[in-house]
C-alpha cells in the first residue's frame, strides 16, 4: 500500500518482521526496522522523500562515495517513557551536527523538514520496534553519501540521505579495559575530528585491531602533536572524576561535540559537581590512578550512554580503576540523564522530544 503523509511518499511492508525482536537479548546493529527513509538531492535540489520497506540499495561501481570517502551519519536514539510514549532526546542537536559534518565533507545541507520531519514519521510508522527494558532503546541512524556515478576528485554533485533504525541493548556487556593510544592518532588540528564522518572512524580501525590483542577494548586517543593530551575515546567522548572534580578535555577540530557529553557537563553542574573542560594530561591522570586521586575514568555516547573503564594500559603497564559504585559520580549521571530520558525525572531542560 502506498500514502502520502505530509510531504513524504510511503509504502507500507506487507508484513511486519517485529516478532523477530527480542528485549530480552538484542544484539547492537543487527537487527533493522520494517522501513527506512531514502531522500536524494539532485543538483541542489531535495526530491521528495520516501519511506520504503527495509532492503538492499542498488549502487554503481563508479559511486563517488565508495572512492573519495564523502559519507557522514549521525547516531541517535528512541525510547519509551514511564507512560509508553516514544521519545527522542535532543534531536535537534544531532540535526545541527549532522549539518556541520556535511558542511566540512563538503556536501549538501538537508532540510530540517526532511531530517526531522522524516524521523517523525518513520518513528510513528515504527514505533512497536521501540522496546521496553532499563537499558534498551531504538538506535536511529541518519546518513548520507555522495550519489555521483563518477571517477574524479571533486564533491560530488548529488547526495542520498537515509534513516535506518535498529533496536539496542547495552553496548558493552562488561566494564571495557583501554589503552592509552601514543603511536597513532584519529585527528589531527585542521582536519575531520570534529565531523562525524566515515573516514574518521576507518581510521581508528587498525590501531584499535591491535589494542584489542593486547588483552583492551578500546582506546583512549591522544593529540597528534605531543600525544600528552587526551581527546577522546574509540566510540566516545571521555570523563575523569579526580579529587571528587569532574574533568573533560575541552572540545577543539580533534574532538567530536558529544550530544551526550554536554548533556553530562549540564546535570552534573545542576547537581552541583564541579565541572571544567579543560586541557586533560596523560602524565597527571595516570599518576592519579596510582595515588587514588583519580577515582573514576568513563567513557560517554549516544550508543554506550555512560560507560565507566575497568583500567588503563600505557606504556606496558596495567593500572586498575576502583569499582564503581551506586554513589560514584558516572553512576548517578546515568541514572540521572536515564530519569529525564525515560520521563523519571524532570526535564528542566527542554531535551525530549516527543514523537
Amino acid at each position: 500500500m502506498v500514502e502520502e503523509a505530509a510531504a513524504f511518499k510511503i509504502t507500507h511492508v506487507k508484513e511486519s518482521r517485529v516478532k523477530q525482536l527480542d528485549p530480552e537479548n538484542i544484539v547492537f546493529g543487527s537487527l533493522f526496522t520494517d522501513h527506512m527513509l531514502v531522500a536524494d538531492c539532485i543538483d541542489g535540489v531535495w526530491q521528495t522523500p520516501e519511506i520504503l520497506p527495509y532492503g538492499d540499495i542498488a549502487y554503481n561501481p563508479a559511486l563517488a562515495s565508495l572512492h573519495y570517502g564523502q559519507s557522514i551519519f549521525e547516531g541517535m536514539k528512541a525510547f519509551r517513557n514511564v507512560d509508553n510514549e516514544v521519545v527522542m532526546f535532543r534531536p535537534e542537536e544531532n540535526f545541527k551536527r549532522f549539518n556541520i559534518s556535511a558542511e566540512r565533507m563538503c556536501m549538501a545541507q538537508v532540510p530540517e523538514e526532511i531530517f526531522m520531519g522524516g524521523l517523525k514519521e518513520i518513528l510513528k510508522l515504527d514505533s512497536a520496534w521501540v522496546p521496553d527494558g532499563e537499558d534498551n532503546s531504538l538506535y536511529l541512524r541518519p546518513f548520507m553519501f555522495a550519489s555521483d556515478v563518477y571517477l574524479g576528485v571533486r564533491p560530488s554533485f548529488n547526495y542520498r540521505f537515509m534513516i535506518i533504525m535498529s533496536p539496542a541493548g547495552k553496548y558493552y556487556s562488561t566494564p571495557p579495559k583501554v589503552k592509552i593510544e601514543t603511536e597513532y592518532i584519529r585527528a589531527a588540528t585542521g582536519g575531520v575530528g570534529y565531523a562525524k564522518c566515515a573516514g574518521n572512524y576507518a581510521a581508528s580501525l587498525y590501531p584499535a585491531k591491535l589494542a584489542q590483542e593486547q588483552g583492551y577494548t578500546q582506546l583512549l586517543w591522544t593529540d597528534a602533536q605531543t600525544h600528552t593530551k587526551f581527546e577522546e575515546s574509540g566510540t566516545m567522548n571521555v570523563f575523569f572524576v579526580q579529587n571528587g572534580k569532574l574533568l573533560t578535555p575541552k572540545t577543539s577540530t580533534t574532538i567530536l561535540k558529544g550530544i551526550t557529553r554536554d548533556s553530562l557537563i549540564n546535570i552534573a553542574r545542576d547537581s552541583g559537581y564541579e565541572v571544567s573542560e579543560q586541557d586533560v594530561y596523560v602524565k597527571d591522570i595516570v599518576e592519579g590512578i596510582k595515588d587514588g586521586s583519580v577515582t573514576e575514568v568513563f567513557g560517554a555516547g549516544t550508543a554506550v550512554v555512560v560507560s565507566p573503564f575497568s583500567g588503563v594500559g600505557f606504556e606496558g603497564d596495567d593500572i586498575p580503576l576502583p569499582a564503581i559504585t551506586e554513589k560514584s559520580i558516572s553512576s548517578v549521571l546515568k541514572q540521572k540523564l536515564d530519569g529525564i530520558r525515560k520521563g523519571k525525572l524532570e526535564d528542566t531542560h527542554g531535551w525530549v522530544y516527543k514523537v
